[in-house]
């Protein structure tokens, strides 16, 4: 059993999809799948949310939504404006620990980056780890990483305030790797990993949905882009500015 939290450094960062491929190589081994999105905004009641995307994407798994707000903000924000009751850790613990029960692996896929809010007390994704705790529950948490220029700061910031509340990453993956990276993109595969104190265990291409994603082509991407630790076989030990991309064998994932 385990439960791991899929949070970022920011926002349109590529979460959904990097949660979709973890599932989709999780179900690929047999694993039984839960994904859980404690607060979706900006969609409305009936329209189709990140869930129904990461179902499109890694297969028939199970899927739960604590909270669902219209405008396009924070969920503490969105929750406040809609007179809707906000979702808090407790609640976010609570259900993954029920799903846990029933599958080999929850996911939890945060809104925006590690310290959005989700309630008018300040309460984050961060503090979900303590709330698992309490219940004696153990959760990792996977960030989810921008490539370019900037991504070392808000990445080390993130990894500290995991720190500061008792938990570390289990890793990076970068959601959205460029079809032409600049050197600031390839030297950060070497130096995101030093500023965040974890290994960078993946790095998929951007663009998939747009460019027509289905099952089969995102569990082959996700095999080939995400490291072992999380089903694929991406060696992260190639990361060379020279090269145009990482991947296994010293192959980029982003032509194959």
């Amino acid at each position: 059993m385990t439960i791991m939290l899929v949070t970022g450094t920011g926002t349109e960062i590529g979460k959904t999809v990097v949660t979709a491929a973890v599932a989709s190589l999780a179900l690929a081994a047999g694993r039984t799948v839960a994904v859980l999105k404690p607060a979706q905004t900006g969609v409305a009641a009936g329209e189709p949310g990140d869930l129904d995307e990461v179902r499109r994407l890694a297969g028939e798994l199970t899927v739960s939504e604590l909270g669902r707000y219209p405008d396009p903000l924070a969920p503490a924000t969105a929750a406040a404006r809609s007179g809707l009751a906000p979702v808090t850790p407790d609640q976010i613990a609570d259900e993954a620990a029920a799903l846990a029960a029933g599958h080999d692996l929850v996911l939890v896929e945060g809104a925006g980056g590690l310290l959005v809010r989700y309630d008018q007390q300040g309460s984050t994704l961060a503090d979900v780890p303590a709330a698992l705790a309490r219940l004696g529950l153990d959760a990792q948490v996977l960030v989810v990483v921008t490539a370019g220029l900037g991504t070392l700061n808000t990445t080390a910031l993130t990894a500290e305030a995991l720190r500061a509340r008792g938990s570390a990453p289990l890793g990076l993956v970068i959601g959205a790797w460029p079809d032409r990276p600049d050197l600031a993109a390839r030297c950060n595969l070497a130096d995101l990993p030093v500023v965040a104190g974890a290994p960078l265990l993946g790095v998929l291409p951007s663009g998939l949905v747009r460019r027509g994603a289905d099952r089969v082509s995102l569990q082959a991407t996700a095999r080939s882009c995400l490291a072992p630790a999380l089903g694929g076989v991406w060696d992260g030990s190639v990361a060379d500015p020279d090269r145009p991309g990482p991947g296994p064998a010293g192959e980029d994932p982003i032509s194959q």
